[in-house]
């Protein structure tokens, strides 16, 4: 390799083909101490898409992207949001330190709060907080309801469901 003195490309002999000389510009992994499991509030018979839940964030609350990191629907199907290594919007005064997990539901038919995660659901959550806690083995899984009082969600107590994979 050659670097050209009149326009700062790499040129290479062996396919004389030039690269630009610029600078990588890497985002380094926060540091993360909870992941925050939330629900959509949708109630029990009505859909919310990953992909709706994305432009209600985008165009109704004013995000550039979905505020989870991850969202899981009813299916059992894990959908990825924000990149790991962007602040999420999710938790007020946690964004910077957490990572967001929503799924899909959270109300009954009649709009109150009550856990109506499916059995695939439970099984992607799992797994996912499972997949999680190795990649961050110092973050706490909390419900939201446990960093605001104000919040039912998750619907269900994440701490208590969640502590074995919380002492990996």
């Amino acid at each position: 390799m050659e670097l050209s003195s009149q326009n700062h490309y790499h040129c290479s002999h062996r396919h004389r083909r030039c690269v630009r000389n610029t600078k990588l510009h890497v985002t380094p992994m926060r540091t993360i101490t909870l992941i925050i499991i939330h629900c959509s509030a949708t109630p029990e018979g009505k859909s919310l898409s990953a992909e709706a839940c994305r432009q209600d964030h985008i165009l109704h609350r004013g995000f550039r992207d979905m505020g989870y990191h991850f969202y899981i629907t009813r299916d059992g199907e894990i959908h990825r949001g924000r990149a790991l290594e962007k602040v999420g919007a999710h938790c007020r005064n946690h964004n910077a330190h957490s990572i967001g997990v929503c799924y899909e539901g959270g109300l009954d038919a009649n709009g109150k709060p009550k856990d109506t995660r499916t059995l695939e659901q439970e099984g992607a959550l799992l797994a996912l907080l499972r997949e999680l806690k190795r990649q961050f083995p110092k973050a706490l899984i909390v419900g939201h309801r446990d960093l605001n009082p104000m919040k039912g969600c998750p619907c269900f107590d994440a701490v208590k469901e969640y502590a074995e994979i919380a002492s990996f």
